[in-house]
């Protein structure tokens, strides 16, 4: 009872941030208390700004309150320490169901804290204490508690295993040497141990080597996944805006083929009516005087009617002929043959197109099962042969470009300065770089030729940062360019800030092979013959742009591979 009193205890006086008992107990304004430092470390922890609360009750304060030492609680928990929490601290360090038991203790067993490999038992802290303080004990081999200690005894023989038979892979004993397993070879468990352990170490680096790998190409994928999806996306708004522009057309024309019709008709209407009109007034006229005509043939006095005769009205030719020529048309039908003709052509048209469209669309394909075969000699390099210029608003100020903006030289301010006005391409701070004008996507290939001191030749997206000095700024030196540095004694390949020692022959002049899409990036030394200096397998997501970076009194130009070399 005075047992499970003092456990209540000492979880009433245990703060609740660290559970162990209070150190130096601070009270805060809503009643709780804790260790002045863990209450400390948690309001200075990142996670609270200015607002500062109770962990237990969430209970806010503001402004920060001040913390003062309970003596009260502390000079409870001194007394506490001294009766109950020692008994409750004895109650931990005796074996539960799931801890391994010390094999010495009689009674009530304390937990084992080490396993002896020689002894072939489990100890707890005081009765291990021989095993650091005798001589002959030192020697033996401890370990973590373990159950398991019998499985190290020979079933057979009764005696400790020390020895591993490799012909027939199982651990023996040094009995077993000179019974069943005589003749076998035999070595020491420790040894065996050693070499597999050096094996599995091997293999555990090409596990994690593999790992990462395959977390690179997931980390590809995803990237491939959002580009497909961001493309696909784009090709349908593109599309539909197309479509409706065509559709839109259509529209226009067909309102305006209507508007035409009903012109014409209206016209033609207007014509035809305007004769009819005339007719009928005539043939008014005709019937009135065909009245009087009428009229007169019936008089039967003769002096009458040669009386009246002159004044008859005389009639006038007609102004139009006896019959009204109607045209063999067929009025609007043309109209119709004529919009069926368009209606044909249009699909004739989009037959053809639809088949390319399709075409390009299947055309899509960006897991490569094979890269296409890459050029063997420099005539199939020069097959790809890119126009390449630089760039002069990513010229450093330092950089005269001269020969077309193809040659790039490093000059002095005070020798000569070539005046480029501010631009936020342009590369500054101590990289003397730029990049070329033109993109490059698909197979592309190029020479650059340098003198002097050095160059680094380059490719890089467009959105590697320009302004300032850090290494963001220099090609070979992040994750958006690759470079070869060539000096006069030694080439090094630099990509994300990792440089590679390249052997090769010297040269100054160095070609470029990009086979943008099979993610393939080749440097070569040209001197009458090429020899492949580094090559690149990986995945580029952007269009790429050459690049050059001219060291001190050296110039370097893009070689334009059009004029016979």
């Amino acid at each position: 009872m005075a047992q499970k009193r003092n456990r209540m205890d000492s979880k009433r006086i245990s703060c609740s941030i660290c559970l162990d008992p209070l150190k130096d107990p601070v009270t805060i304004p809503c009643g709780h208390s804790y260790c002045m430092n863990c209450i400390k470390d948690f309001w200075d922890g990142k996670h609270q700004r200015r607002i500062h609360s109770c962990p237990q009750c969430r209970k806010e304060f503001i402004p920060r309150p001040g913390l003062e030492k309970n003596f009260m609680l502390a000079e409870l928990v001194e007394d506490l320490k001294k009766t109950g929490l020692q008994a409750a601290a004895a109650d931990h360090c005796y074996a539960g169901p799931e801890d391994v038991a010390c094999d010495v203790c009689t009674g009530r067993k304390r937990k084992a804290v080490k396993s002896c490999l020689v002894c072939l038992a489990s100890y707890c802290k005081n009765h291990l204490q021989p095993h650091y303080d005798v001589s002959g004990l030192k020697k033996h081999k401890l370990v973590n508690p373990s159950k398991n200690l019998q499985e190290n005894i020979c079933s057979r023989h009764d005696e400790v295993m020390k020895i591993f038979c490799r012909t027939d892979q199982q651990c023996i004993c040094y009995l077993c040497t000179m019974d069943e397993h005589k003749g076998h070879e035999t070595v020491p468990a420790a040894a065996e141990r050693a070499e597999k352990q050096k094996k599995l170490q091997e293999s555990q680096q090409q596990i994690h080597q593999r790992i990462q790998d395959r977390e690179k190409d997931v980390k590809l994928l995803q990237q491939e996944v959002e580009a497909i999806n961001v493309s696909a996306d784009k090709a349908v708004e593109d599309s539909e805006k197309i479509f409706t522009e065509l559709i839109h057309l259509l529209q226009k024309r067909s309102s305006e083929v209507k508007q035409q019709i009903r012109s014409q008709q209206e016209t033609e209407v207007s014509r035809v009516k305007d004769v009819r009109k005339k007719l009928e007034q005539e043939i008014t006229e005709l019937k009135r005087k065909d009245a009087k005509l009428e009229q007169l043939s019936h008089t039967e006095d003769h002096n009458q009617f040669l009386l009246n005769y002159p004044s008859l009205p005389t009639l006038r030719e007609s102004t139009h002929s006896s019959r009204v020529n109607i045209r063999p048309l067929r009025h609007f039908e043309d109209v119709a043959a004529a919009v069926a003709e368009l209606r044909d052509k249009l699909q004739d048209v989009l037959r053809d197109t639809w088949t390319n469209i399709k075409l390009k669309i299947t055309e899509v394909d960006v897991l490569l099962s094979e890269p296409d075969r890459e050029p063997k000699t420099r005539d199939e390099f020069l097959k790809y042969s890119a126009e390449i210029t630089l760039d002069p608003n990513t010229a450093h100020k330092n950089l005269l470009l001269s020969n077309g903006n193809r040659k790039a030289t490093r000059v002095k301010q005070n020798q000569f300065y070539q005046f480029y006005p501010d631009h936020p391409g342009r590369f500054t701070g101590f990289w003397f770089q730029v990049l070329s004008k033109e993109s490059l996507t698909g197979r592309c290939y190029w020479e650059v030729e340098w003198r002097e001191g050095g160059v680094y030749v380059a490719v890089s997206y467009k959105n590697i940062s320009r302004a300032g000095e850090s290494a963001e700024c220099k090609f070979g030196f992040n994750d958006k360019s690759w470079s070869l540095r060539c000096d006069t004694k030694s080439y090094t390949f630099y990509h994300s800030n990792i440089g590679t020692p390249v052997p090769g022959p010297f040269s100054s002049r160095i070609g470029v092979y990009l086979d943008h899409r099979a993610g393939i990036l080749s440097f070569y030394s040209i001197s009458g013959t090429m020899t492949l200096l580094h090559r690149v397998q990986t995945r580029f997501t952007q269009p790429l742009h050459a690049g050059i970076y001219v060291f001190d009194r050296s110039c370097s130009e893009i070689v334009d591979l059009n004029i016979q070399q």
